[in-house]
């Protein structure tokens, strides 16, 4: 199925949670914020939420530094 990530069409699988495109794109749950169609999803939702076709997902990386 096809989703807007970040701003961008990306193909995934059929019935993907927010937790497991995390994984597929290798990226830290303790180090990303994620909005789905404008409403944020807070981490201990992330493993039932999932992804519909057509879904708009935002994923914001937090980087440290000084």
């Amino acid at each position: 199925m096809k989703i807007v990530l970040n701003g961008s069409l990306k193909e995934v699988v059929l019935d993907i949670a927010v937790e497991e495109l995390l994984e597929t794109l290798e990226l830290s749950p303790e180090q990303v914020a994620v909005e789905v169609n404008g409403g944020l999803i807070v981490r201990a939702e992330r493993s039932a939420f999932q992804l519909k076709e057509d879904d708009v997902v935002e994923l914001v990386t937090l980087v440290g530094g000084g």
